[in-house]
């Protein structure tokens, strides 16, 4: 496992996730111009709702990962087990989505239905587990199966058979069978070996850590529960989740550093943080401005609906960004402990790891954030304020509660690197970034044409948005060395 190649995954995942952002956007687009506010705002609420019922699987990915990059074999043993968890999930995102449906305008045919997808998910998050310490790129190619067969499947349910959400969450079943058949494949060889009880005796032994760390996202997924429930809607989840579809663009520049975290957790040294950081904002940063500059002409594509979303949008990219470099610094933190390595090692020892630190770190973050959402919503709301601008509240407190947090993060993990010597090429993506988005602005502003066909407006934006990546690549080429170096590299690859 130690072979792991943290940039050539990350670079490959970095690609293969570009072709499912663009695949993942088409299939936003069919829903987005199919559904109705209400019905696209109830699409978002299954999503969050479905954080739930997954909160256990990490008990087992969690460990597979860490075991399987050290040559363990528990990967059936994982496989399996994933599968009886799901049962349970099951029932219980039923009572919640039942409760939830109560309480809001939602409706509980369409909320159950969704259950379909946790079986699934279990499956597919566990075979990515595996991978993930096994065979990093894996995951982004399942992820290109994923996002293409939703594209036809989506075509067909959502737009031609008008099937509404119905039809989505078929579409995404559908599509997490393609994405399993691709993560089996990889994982194959690991699959071979037999079950294993010992490993459920340790997994459920340190199911508290997993549990404690995954408790993180429970914690954040509440925001939508709450929006709801206060506003006693889910139009508000409609300008949310559209603003969310752009901005987490800058998301995919995440890919980069796919694999760090199994390198570092397998042997790896201190310099693949260095190398990994610089590489993730290298992708980053433009991405950044690309949300920011398209944040209205995507908003437009999406559904003209919801276009003065776009504020939030740019609110939004920012924290994104921010996020990012955070993830870096916990995922160094996180592969660098060592104490699961220590069979010995008791509760004791495990609380006083960054494997439960970090988690700790996180849920006060994402409590504090809860907190803060909740009472301003409940101020707000009382005030007659529109549903627009209690979502564009709502981004301002997700950014700057996200701000010190990473700022702390990068305090605990600069004792394991030396940043310095990469400013000057950070300085250089932002500013061909400034300059290359600044004349793109420009384009926009005065030569792009609003038009309410997709297929007459769709055309204008990618041409920009080719023109816009073309040139941030070409002028970082010649200006910086280790993009010269880095490009030259992925043509090696490729050619040689």
């Amino acid at each position: 496992m130690s072979g792991i190649r943290v940039t050539y995954s990350g670079l490959i995942s970095f690609s293969v996730g570009l072709i499912s952002l663009f695949t993942g956007l088409v299939f936003t687009l069919i829903v987005t111009r199919r559904l109705s506010p209400e019905e696209f705002g109830t699409w978002g609420l299954i999503g969050s709702l479905l954080v739930y019922p997954l909160i256990i699987q990490p008990i087992i990915g969690y460990w597979a990962t860490r075991e399987i990059a050290r040559g363990e074999k528990s990967a059936r043993t994982s496989l399996l087990t994933s599968g009886y968890f799901s049962v349970g999930s099951s029932i219980l995102y039923i009572l919640i989505a039942y409760i939830v449906s109560v309480e809001s305008n939602a409706s509980f045919d369409i909320l159950l239905l969704a259950v379909l997808l946790i079986p699934s998910q279990f499956i597919q998050r566990a075979l990515a587990d595996i991978n993930l310490g096994w065979k990093p790129h894996a995951i982004s190619f399942s992820s290109v199966g994923f996002e293409s067969v939703k594209i036809p499947a989506g075509i067909l349910l959502v737009y031609f058979l008008d099937w509404g959400i119905t039809g989505a969450i078929i579409t995404t079943l559908i599509a997490h069978l393609s994405s399993i058949v691709i993560l089996g494949w990889y994982a194959r060889e690991k699959l071979v070996d037999k079950f294993q009880i010992q490993y459920v005796k340790k997994w459920v032994k340190f199911s508290w850590i997993p549990l404690y760390g995954n408790l993180q996202n429970t914690i954040h997924a509440l925001d939508v529960v709450i929006f709801t429930i206060v506003t006693g809607s889910v139009i508000g989840l409609a300008y949310w989740s559209s603003a969310i579809a752009v901005s987490y663009i800058v998301g995919h520049a995440g890919s980069v550093s796919q694999a760090l975290y199994s390198k570092l957790v397998s042997g790896g040294k201190k310099e693949h943080i260095e190398e990994n950081l610089v590489t993730v904002l290298y992708f980053a940063i433009p991405l950044c401005f690309l949300s920011i500059v398209f944040a209205k002409p995507g908003l437009f594509a999406l559904n003209p609906l919801y276009v003065d979303a776009f504020p939030i949008v740019i609110i939004m990219s920012i924290k994104v960004l921010v996020m990012l470099i955070r993830g870096v610094f916990d995922s160094a933190l996180s592969g660098l402990e060592k104490i699961d390595i220590d069979k010995e090692a008791t509760w004791k020892n495990y609380i006083k790891s960054k494997l439960f630190f970090l988690p700790t770190l996180k849920n006060i973050h994402h409590g504090i954030y809860i907190i803060s959402l909740t009472i301003v919503l409940l101020i707000l709301s009382q005030n007659n304020i529109k549903e627009l601008d209690l979502v564009f509240y709502w981004s301002i407190i997700a950014l700057v509660i996200q701000v010190p947090f990473t700022i702390y993060s990068y305090y605990l993990a600069s004792g394991n690197f030396e940043f310095k010597k990469y400013t000057n090429n950070i300085v250089k993506y932002m500013i061909t970034s400034i300059l290359v988005f600044g004349v793109t602005y420009f384009l926009i502003e005065n030569f792009v044409v609003y038009k309410e066909s997709i297929f007459e407006f769709l055309p204008q934006i990618l041409i920009l948005v080719g023109f816009t990546a073309i040139s941030y690549i070409t002028i970082t080429y010649f200006i910086d060395s280790r993009t010269k170096k880095m490009i030259n590299s992925i043509k090696s690859e490729l050619f040689n």
